[in-house]
C-alpha cells in the first residue's frame, strides 16, 4: 500500500470527533488561548491556597493602598486586602457564574428547542412566539428585575442570567432538530416503536452536539460580561465576596490615584474573555461540517 493510499484510508476512517480534534489542534490561536485559559483557571483554583499568608477578606488597615511589591504582587486595596489573592478569588466567582449560568441556559434551551422543533405545527409556532416576545425585552433589564424580585443571592445570580441566555440556544437546537427529524434514521426509530422522548434525547440530540458545544463555548464569555455589568451596577456579587466585575468597579472609582486596583483585575478579565472567544472560534471551525470537506 502506498503512502497516499494509507493516508486516504486513515482520513476516511477517522470519526467526526477525531477529525475535529485534529483540526482544533492545528489552530494555533485556539491552542494558545486554551493554554492561557488553563493557566488562569489553575491560578484561580489553587492560587489562593498557595498564597495563604495573605487573605482576600481580612482587613489590614495598616497596609491600605500599597503599591505592587514583592510582598503584595498586585498591591492592596482600601482595606489593606491583598489584590492578587482577591483577583484570583474573584476569578473563581466570575468563572463559576459563567459556567453555571451557561449550564442553566443550555438545559433550558436544548429541551425547549428540541420539543418545539420535533413537534412542529401550531405548538412550535406558539413556543417560538414566546421566544420572540422574550427576545424583545432588554436582557440586562430583565435580569435586574429578577434580581430585585428574588434578592441578590449568589445562586440566584447565575439562575437569573441563565434564564435569559437560553433563547438563542433554543433557536439553534430547534433548527437542527427540524433538519434531522425526517431523516432515515429517525424514521427507522419510529418504525421500531421508540417514543418521542427517546428519539429526541437518544437519537437527535447526539447528532447536534457540535452546534450546541460551539454556542455554549461562546455563551460563557457573554455571561461573564453580563455578570461584570451587573456587578458594575451594584446588582451582582455583593461584598465581602468579590468578582472581576466588582473589582473593576472598585478600581474604576479610584483609577486616578490607585491605577493598579483597576489594571490587574481588568487584565485577568480581558485575557479570559479573549481566550474563551478564541476557543469558541476554534471549536466552530473544527466542528463545521463544511470545513471537514476541504
Amino acid at each position: 500500500m502506498s503512502t497516499a493510499e494509507a493516508n486516504l484510508q486513515q482520513t476516511e476512517g477517522a470519526s467526526l470527533w477525531t477529525d475535529a480534534w485534529r483540526r482544533l489542534a492545528q489552530n494555533r490561536m485556539a491552542v494558545i488561548a486554551t493554554i492561557i485559559f488553563g493557566v488562569i483557571l489553575l491560578l484561580c483554583l489553587i492560587g489562593p491556597l498557595l498564597f495563604a499568608q495573605h487573605s482576600g477578606e481580612t482587613n489590614d488597615l495598616a497596609n491600605t493602598f500599597k503599591k505592587p511589591s514583592i510582598s503584595h504582587w498586585f498591591g492592596t486595596d482600601d482595606l489593606g486586602r491583598d489584590l492578587f489573592v482577591r483577583t484570583l478569588e474573584g476569578g473563581r466567582i466570575s468563572l463559576a457564574v459563567g459556567f453555571l449560568a451557561t449550564a442553566v441556559s443550555l438545559m433550558i434551551g436544548v429541551v425547549y428547542g428540541s420539543i418545539a422543533g420535533y413537534i412542529g405545527g401550531r405548538a412550535d409556532a406558539f413556543l417560538m412566539r414566546i421566544v420572540d416576545i422574550l427576545y424583545s425585552l432588554p436582557f440586562t433589564i430583565f435580569v435586574i428585575l429578577l434580581m430585585v424580585m428574588f434578592g441578590r443571592n449568589f445562586i440566584l445570580l447565575f439562575v437569573a442570567i441563565g434564564f435569559v441566555e437560553w433563547l438563542t440556544m433554543a433557536r439553534i437546537v430547534r433548527a437542527q432538530i427540524m433538519a434531522l427529524k425526517d431523516t432515515e434514521f429517525v424514521e427507522a426509530a419510529r418504525a421500531l416503536g421508540y417514543g418521542n422522548l427517546r428519539i429526541i434525547f437518544g437519537h437527535l440530540l447526539p447528532n447536534i452536539l457540535g452546534p450546541v458545544i460551539i454556542y455554549a463555548s461562546l455563551t460563557v464569555p457573554a455571561v461573564m460580561l453580563l455578570e461584570a455589568v451587573l456587578s458594575f451596577l451594584g446588582l451582582g456579587v455583593q461584598p465581602p465576596m468579590s468578582s472581576w466585575g466588582l473589582l473593576i468597579k472598585d478600581g474604576a472609582e479610584k483609577i486616578d490615584v490607585y491605577p493598579w486596583l483597576l489594571i490587574f483585575p481588568a487584565l485577568f478579565f480581558s485575557a479570559t474573555l479573549f481566550s474563551l472567544n478564541f476557543i469558541g472560534d476554534g471549536l466552530r471551525d473544527a466542528l463545521d461540517p463544511k470545513s471537514s470537506k476541504d
